[in-house]
């Protein structure tokens, strides 16, 4: 059994995680932070790296931290630990992500090379996301497998087509940057750590913990001091290339904007492949695209497998495969459309619990993990949650004057607010309690 891991092994391992990050989302948010933010676009990018990088990397050591996600959601409540990760489990994999993926593979990948009358047929979409989960499933059944797979052929193929273009785009100049429209303009870092926010990969930093852990186990480091050095060195890995990738898209994009204002990060990254490669372009852009997404379905139909094995050990591995590739198959047939439509606010009702759990797992040191602040803080921001998604569905808005009121609620970020009264709160019954015990231990007896 080995007990430490070569650099190779370590890279490669950095490799898979970077992979199943690195999905079709991540590929266009940048390109249109890039144009958007013109000339303020490294301003931008120092706001997105912070967020976009920074909170998946932080994830990775919280769980590292924590021994596992079922661990660190245990310090808020028995009950909790459960339904949460089972949350989020659902709707990033089989509910929402993995769905999403297919049909996004298809949208970029296969449909414009369809003629018209098939890419807007029902059927178009059901034969494609019939082969495109039958590879994510055959590919999905020997996790012990995915370090070679992703790390010396997917991860491998999809960096040197993105240094590819990338370095074309600097062969072949396209234009020097805009001025910055919008809240790029008045604030450009802040804007940017929004935008990397929204990526959500917080959410998969949690959820992929369990694959990473699992593959350093496979290649005999069991020991759990070891096991949290190797998971934070693979986070910090993967982060680095999150990074240098997000720069070149940033960059591309800032210089596309002579090709005409764009709705998308995917119509800008059209745009610029038309222009840099011709007609090939769309060629490269739909294998980019394709890869992406199936590098994403394969991480997360991994974990959410091996999760849901766990919890219900009496079907196997390969079963959870099974059903979760047939279900994100059905849904996958929706529509990319109908799929976003449900999925932005029920991620961005969990994706701020997710931070805040992070966060406190992270200030370990000053909040131990029997603190009232990790009851508190997650309660209200919960409960903001899912006040904010009933307003965004059931609601029609008419609680928008009321939230509104909330600092940074505009920008996306209105959880902060009640995150830190949760954690003053928190804070004020650690003191109280501690107060009780020392004048129960000054009685006598």
């Amino acid at each position: 059994m080995k007990h430490t891991l070569s650099k190779k092994d370590m890279v490669l391992i950095s490799f898979m995680l970077f992979s199943m990050f690195f999905g079709a989302g991540n590929l266009i948010f940048p390109p249109f932070l890039g144009q958007s933010a013109g000339e303020q676009v490294w301003l931008s990018l120092a706001g997105f790296l912070l967020s976009a990088v920074g909170l998946p990397i932080l994830g990775v050591v919280a769980i590292a931290k924590a021994g596992s996600f079922f661990a660190l959601s245990q310090r808020v409540h028995p009950v909790f630990a459960w339904l949460f990760p089972l949350l989020i489990y659902l709707s990033i994999g089989p509910g929402l992500a993995i769905p999403r993926a297919g049909s996004l593979a298809f949208e970029m990948g296969m449909a414009p090379f369809l003629p018209a009358a098939w890419s807007t047929q029902p059927w178009g979409l059901a034969v494609y996301s019939a082969v495109f989960f039958a590879v994510v499933f055959w590919l999905s059944l020997s996790p012990s497998k995915l370090v070679d797979r992703f790390g010396k052929l997917l991860t491998p193929t999809l960096l040197a087509i993105i240094l590819l273009i990338f370095v074309k785009s600097l062969l072949s100049p396209m234009g020097p940057s805009a001025q910055p429209v919008g809240p790029y303009a008045e604030h450009p870092a802040f804007q940017g750590f929004l935008d990397g926010y929204l990526t959500m990969d917080a959410l998969a930093a949690l959820v992929f913990g369990i694959v990473v852990a699992n593959t350093l186990r496979a290649k005999g480091i069991e020991d759990k001091g070891r096991l949290s050095v190797y998971m934070i060195g693979a986070g910090l890995g993967a982060g680095v290339l999150l990074g240098v990738i997000y720069v070149m898209l940033g960059m591309i994009g800032s210089a596309s904007s002579f090709l005409g204002k764009a709705d998308n990060g995917a119509q800008i990254l059209t745009n610029v492949m038309g222009y840099l490669f011709g007609a090939s372009g769309k060629v490269l852009l739909g294998v980019v695209f394709t890869v992406a997404c199936l590098c994403v379905s394969i991480g997360l139909v991994t974990s959410c497998s091996q999760y849901f094995n766990s919890l219900l050990p009496r079907l196997s591995y390969r079963a959870w495969v099974s059903i979760l590739c047939l279900v994100s198959m059905t849904i996958a047939n929706l529509g990319l459309t109908q799929i976003l439509a449900v999925s932005v606010p029920i991620l961005g009702a969990i994706y701020p619990v997710a931070i805040v759990l992070i966060l406190l797992a992270l200030a370990d040191r000053v909040i131990s993990a029997r603190s009232f602040v990790y009851v508190t803080t997650v309660s209200l921001v919960a409960l903001f949650g899912v006040i904010d998604l009933i307003n965004a569905t059931a609601g029609n808005h008419r609680w928008d004057t009321w939230l509104n009121a909330l600092p940074l609620y505009a920008q996306g970020a209105g959880w902060v607010m009640p995150a830190l009264i949760g954690c003053c709160a928190g804070m004020v019954l650690d003191f109280s309690r501690r107060i009780r015990g020392e004048r129960r231990e000054e009685q006598p007896s």
